[in-house]
């Protein structure tokens, strides 16, 4: 078993090493298919990494076509998931399934945009599954997706254009934090946002008559 294991992951590497020179257009497709279905070792931060720190300059390009190609891959495992229906989740524990879920039932697609930051291992893939499953607005679901990971991924760029092949370790020890961070805020402005909105909803006291 173990045997298969590296022979596929060897194969999989191999793909995404055949895809790196073809720049922007390579980050696309390894994007891709690491959100839809095919997750490939290191993934498309390990290679937005890489390419900014060769090409700075190109650095904004890497990173939309990250996004672009992140964004592809996630509506096609969206709308996968939406043919599936809840067999797509029987992967997944169910302790998981029930927990996400929840997150997603209470924050709509606040929960989607909040896990595209967040770095591995959080399992970003079931909250794109349970979208689908649960057909929420694939609009709104494609810019929560779209604004994560662009924050992500020029977050990245900036770094490897700034501390070049140390930013890979910047990164490791820091992104956590940073990711968990801006999920904070998001929440807290998501939160701020309901409390003020019920706030202004409420109508006003009764006026007492005035008395003779």
């Amino acid at each position: 078993m173990r045997w298969l294991i590296r022979k596929i992951t060897n194969g999989l590497t191999a793909v995404k090493d055949f895809l790196v020179p073809f720049g922007v257009f390579g980050l696309f497709a390894i994007a891709l298919l690491d959100s839809a279905l095919v997750p490939l070792p290191g993934g498309p931060d390990a290679v937005m990494i890489l390419l900014s720190t060769q090409s700075p300059a190109r650095m904004p390009l890497y990173a939309l076509g990250a996004t672009a190609g992140s964004v592809l891959g996630c509506l096609i495992l969206y709308y996968i998931s939406r043919r599936a229906g809840r067999k797509a989740l029987e992967k997944f524990q169910p302790q998981k399934r029930a927990r996400v879920k929840e997150l997603v039932d209470r924050y709509d697609v606040l929960s989607v945009l909040v896990a595209s930051v967040l770095p591995p291992p959080f399992p970003f893939k079931l909250f794109v599954i349970t979208a689908g499953v649960f057909r929420l607005s694939v609009v709104r679901f494609a810019v929560a997706v779209a604004v994560g990971r662009a924050f992500r991924f020029f977050l990245e760029g900036f770094l490897a254009v700034r501390y070049g092949e140390r930013a890979k370790d910047l990164i490791a020890q820091n992104y956590p934090a940073v990711g968990l961070g801006l999920a904070a805020l998001i929440v807290a402005a998501f939160l701020l946002k309901r409390f003020l909105g019920r706030k202004t909803e409420q109508p006003p006291a009764a006026e007492t008559p005035a008395e003779d």
